[in-house]
């Protein structure tokens, strides 16, 4: 098998030759400290031989400072580490009335693809091209506040509707146009929950959140793509819902917060693939070679048999990640990730 062909025997809950591994996010100071100063993530997958590469939507932003900007959406964004995800200091939505007369992006800007096609021509056939998107909450979220949109969700829950449906349109329209350019996968990452649960009572989730989502995930499918929902923390009380929306796999499967990924295989895995877990808190960051060599072995055995598993971290591969420790992930993943699972690995 190549590499696309066992991210998709994995995805359809099949058994490949060997257990897949890819990541949502790979900083470049990881990908530096394996394969030199300049390694694009293009060259880092090849050289590396990873089953996956995940490419992002391009956005135009309007530059402030140093890892300080306004997105498309109007957002203020600012960074308060080295690592490449932002957080929304500000969003342009206080109320009904701004949304009158908000104008969301152009999700079919001419050069929202031009990653993407890059990627197209180098991958694909061999290695599954994954397009990354937002779904239901995080647009929602940054252009209201996390506060406000939480009280809303209470107060005027039709006005969140009308945000989960803006989000919606956007990010459908952006998937179905990266399924069209050559894209695989479509991953959605959208945290919408902490270490003790659902960020609200998943009654909330499924009568303001659900709807979009699921027609999100169904028109992937219908378009021929395979969905991956990416989400942090405690969700057990979500995957049902995630489930009927049709997802194809569940990542990151965060064990910090409860989410064993053996009890997840034994109870999903005959509906769900899943993708995860190994610790990028401690074990990645700061444990030993062998200690992240007995993690991929442990989750290997738990949750590889039988197929529809897909090895990667409990989150990312962010900049804290010691470059070392990811080459052995990776290397014990190729090592020990072989089927049929070895019983007594």
């Amino acid at each position: 098998m190549n590499s696309l062909e066992r991210v998709k025997a994995a995805l359809e809950r099949k058994v490949p030759d060997r257990v897949p591994t890819f990541e949502w996010i790979i900083d470049k100071l990881v990908i530096e400290g394996i394969c030199g100063k300049g390694c694009s993530l293009e060259d880092f997958v090849e050289k590396m031989d990873i089953d996956g590469i995940v490419i992002s939507p391009l956005n135009k932003n309007n530059i402030i400072g140093n890892r300080h900007f306004i997105d498309e959406w109007g957002i203020e964004k600012k960074s308060v580490h080295t690592d490449p995800l932002p957080l929304a200091v500000s969003g342009p939505i206080r109320s009904k009335k701004d949304l009158k007369t908000y104008k969301s992006p152009d999700p079919l800007a001419p050069y929202r693809m031009d990653n993407l096609r890059k990627a197209v021509k180098r991958f694909k056939g061999n290695r599954a091209i994954i397009f990354q998107i937002r779904d239901v909450f995080s647009y929602p979220r940054d252009l209201l506040g996390f506060e406000n949109l939480l009280i809303n969700l209470i107060d005027d829950p039709l006005f969140v509707r009308d945000l989960v449906e803006m989000s919606v349109d956007y990010n459908t329209k952006l998937a179905v146009w990266a399924i069209e350019e050559g894209a695989d996968v479509v991953f959605s990452g959208d945290d919408i929950a902490d270490n003790r649960g659902p960020f609200f009572n998943p009654r909330l989730y499924k009568d303001i959140f659900f709807p979009g989502f699921k027609k999100l995930v169904g028109t992937v499918k219908d378009g021929g793509g395979y969905y991956i929902k990416h989400t942090d923390g405690n969700v057990w009380p979500l995957v049902e819902c995630f489930i009927e929306a049709g997802i194809d796999c569940l990542d990151p499967i965060e064990a910090p917060a409860g989410m064993d990924i053996g009890e997840m295989k034994r109870r999903y895995g005959d509906r769900l693939a899943i993708k995860g877990n190994i610790d990028c808190r401690h074990t990645l960051p700061g444990g030993t070679v062998e200690e992240v060599t007995s993690e991929v072995k442990s989750c290997i055995r738990s949750a590889s048999p039988g197929g529809g598993h897909i090895v990667s971290s409990s989150n990312s591969i962010h900049s804290g990640v010691n470059p070392k420790n990811y080459e052995a992930m990776i290397r014990a993943v190729k090592k020990y990730g072989t089927y049929p699972i070895d019983p007594d690995l």
